[in-house]
């Protein structure tokens, strides 16, 4: 298992075009991948879910990946995360 932290710096915090790109992200992987915020957990499963955390600008999120390829899918989020976040 996988965990890592990441801070939204987008300044509209996670929207739906970026929840979008980083759910067909996380479809791409056999791994579970779930966000956590505040103590509430979600599945990488709806982008409802992802919205649901209210993430905003500043806000920290916790990235948990489980399972056989998580390496790589934890690789693909931090690019996510660092690189593809900023310019939305």
């Amino acid at each position: 298992m996988i965990s890592k932290d990441y801070i939204i710096l987008d300044p509209h915090g996670m929207h739906a075009r970026p929840a979008t790109v980083l759910l067909k992200l996380a479809r791409q992987y056999k791994s579970n991948i779930s966000l956590q915020k505040d103590g509430k957990q979600v599945q990488m499963k709806s982008m409802l879910n992802i919205l649901a955390l209210s993430a905003k600008c500043g806000d920290t999120i916790s990235v948990i990946i489980d399972g056989e390829d998580e390496s790589s899918a934890s690789l693909a989020l931090d690019s996510f995360f660092n690189e593809e976040m900023k310019n939305f």
